[in-house]
């Protein structure tokens, strides 16, 4: 009987001797490496001479259209600087009414924090809607007088002194009545409870209203003085028009300065921004996950009493 599996018995002995590569059959890989040092140096070469020479006319095209149309951006630059002024000073009076609520009525707050979050959202569409309006006078009468951009004719005294009281009520004394009837409320509110959590709580309340008052009154109280030196026809002296605009100047520059001590105010000082300040530190690898507990567990022991969703802004 044959088998029914036949396997082939060639000798493979001589197989490595008797076989050749053709290296020619095989494509040859291109050098780029004249290609490489040729783009090192051309390419950051031109591409400088393009950046040069579009910087230079773009900057070329500005400046004509700046001579030129000097007075639309004159209005520009004064109503975008009366709009975000205006709409600040609204905001930061919508957040002290905010934590009102959320403090001396929160009960009521977290009852209905839904409807609180959407009109909290419509309130501050309105604060920039009632910005742009008041900004309205500074699109109408600014000019330019002797090239220098004003927000009123040098000879139109009444319309000077209006606008400044605007501003003054406006942007300072009703913002500062709602704060300090926002803020007072809530210390009473604070002052009823018990822990060291509420001494500190009023410390940053405090701190809120000192940062407030510090940057805004100096420039306030100058530009009262100079509403009232318009008001009762001017000063004839070179000494006293120059120190009222040495202290607008020096006193303008310190409210603006409030800008850069909001943040630090209103959230760095928070609990739970500080926590989510910490927690980005160790993902980045700059905090220990040991040290990140350590200092969360020992905030959440000394904090766990108020810390609450409606009051983190005010937590230590």
């Amino acid at each position: 009987m044959p088998p029914l599996l036949t396997t082939p018995t060639d000798n493979y002995d001589n197989y490595n001797d008797n076989f050749t590569v053709d290296l020619s059959d095989f494509p040859v890989l291109c050098s780029k490496e004249d290609n490489r040092n040729f783009r090192q140096w051309f390419m950051p070469t031109f591409y400088s001479i393009i950046c040069f020479l579009g910087f230079t006319g773009n900057l070329l095209v500005i400046l004509t259209y700046f001579y030129f149309h000097r007075l639309a951006v004159c209005k520009i630059m004064h109503t975008i600087y009366k709009v975000t002024f205006y709409s600040s000073m609204f905001l930061l009076s919508s957040i002290s009414v905010d934590r009102y609520f959320a403090i001396s009525k929160a009960v009521s707050a977290h009852k209905h924090r839904a409807r609180a979050v959407f009109f909290s959202k419509i309130s501050s569409a309105i604060m920039w809607v009632l910005a742009l309006i008041f900004s309205i006078p500074e699109m109408t009468f600014t000019t330019i007088n002797n090239n220098t951009c004003t927000p009123y004719k040098s000879n139109n005294d009444t319309l000077r002194v209006n606008l400044q009281t605007g501003q003054i009520i406006l942007a300072f004394l009703i913002p500062l009545l709602i704060m300090s009837f926002c803020y007072i409320r809530i210390i009473l509110t604070l002052s009823q409870t018990r822990g060291f959590e509420r001494n500190r709580a009023i410390k940053v309340i405090l701190a809120v209203v000192a940062v407030f008052l510090c940057c805004q009154l100096p420039y306030n109280i100058v530009l009262f003085w100079t509403t009232v030196v318009t008001a009762t026809g001017g000063t004839t002296e070179c000494d006293n028009e120059n120190s009222q605009f040495y202290a607008t100047d020096i006193t303008q520059c310190i409210a603006f300065f409030r800008c850069c001590l909001n943040p630090v105010v209103y959230a760095f000082i928070g609990v739970k921004f500080r926590h989510d300040v910490l927690k980005l530190l160790k993902e980045l690898g700059c905090l220990s996950q040991e040290r990140f507990f350590k200092y969360t567990f020992a905030k959440r022991k000394t904090s766990m009493p108020t810390e609450t969703e409606t009051t983190t802004t005010f937590s230590p």
